[in-house]
């Protein structure tokens, strides 16, 4: 069997399906170049992004592909694992082979790989946007660092800016070392130069602005406030918010 490797972006991917079709060599193998391993008994062929190329995949999916099951298929490609990567060119590919309706053939192994997958990348977005915390600056600028399972940062852009639009943010995935800053009219993706010191999910005190402590007192007052302790259902509590996630809530830390 022969291996396609790409270089782990939506275009080389989109490349990789773009390719298959125009040499039809059977059944292959998708592998990103991160994982790939060469061997000598085994034939790989090197996927070249090309912007033409994956344009045109990406906007016959787009006709043949209701608007729902395009962002599943970009979600999917965003939990950013071989599997989800394979799913991906699979799919993509049955859909061009098959007739109209194909991705509602849950009995396809790619169709329901990419609905499953698909829900676990929304549910991790949906997660973020509601329990990221933002702390100042001493420069002015709201900050967060997140370590999500998966890649959401173009998933909860919008989100924030019109949430915040009133201020300057910066979102930041430390595992994947980019993220996104908001400079009150548009959002751009950044890349910063941390020294092996700093912790990138909490700032230290003198980076952070003056009144940064009083607000998280504030909002622990208030957390306890609100909370009914004759009503307290740990078991229930850890389910919609689980443990994992306390990291980032300012009720949560000590």
């Amino acid at each position: 069997m022969e291996t396609y490797v790409f270089d782990g972006s939506l275009e080389g991917l989109l490349c990789a399906v773009f390719e298959w079709f125009e040499r039809k060599p059977g059944p292959v193998r998708l592998v990103s170049k991160a994982a790939f391993q060469p061997d000598a008994f085994s034939v790989h062929l090197d996927i070249f992004s090309e912007e033409r190329k994956a344009d045109r995949v990406w906007k016959g999916l787009q006709s043949k592909l209701p608007k729902g099951w395009i962002r599943r298929l970009y979600c999917t490609y965003l939990a950013e694992t071989e599997q989800a990567y394979t799913a991906v060119f699979e799919f993509a590919c049955y859909i061009f082979s098959a007739d109209p309706g194909a991705e509602n053939n849950y009995g396809n192994p790619y169709v329901l790989a990419i609905s499953q997958t698909a829900i676990k990348v929304e549910r991790e977005k949906h997660r973020m946007e509601a329990f990221i915390r933002f702390q100042q600056t001493a420069d002015g600028i709201f900050y967060c660092g997140i370590d999500p399972d998966f890649n959401v940062l173009p998933l909860i852009m919008t989100h924030f800016k019109n949430r915040y639009a009133d201020q300057q943010w910066i979102i930041y995935d430390i595992n994947r070392k980019y993220g996104l800053f908001y400079d009150l009219e548009k959002v751009e993706e950044i890349k910063m130069e941390f020294n092996g010191q700093q912790n990138l999910l909490k700032p230290s005190a003198a980076a952070l602005s003056d009144k940064e402590g009083l607000y998280a007192v504030l909002w622990k007052d208030y957390f306890k406030s609100a909370n009914i302790v004759a009503r307290k259902n740990t078991k229930l509590h850890v389910q919609h918010v689980p443990k994992r996630y306390w990291k980032y809530l300012t009720e949560k830390q000590q």
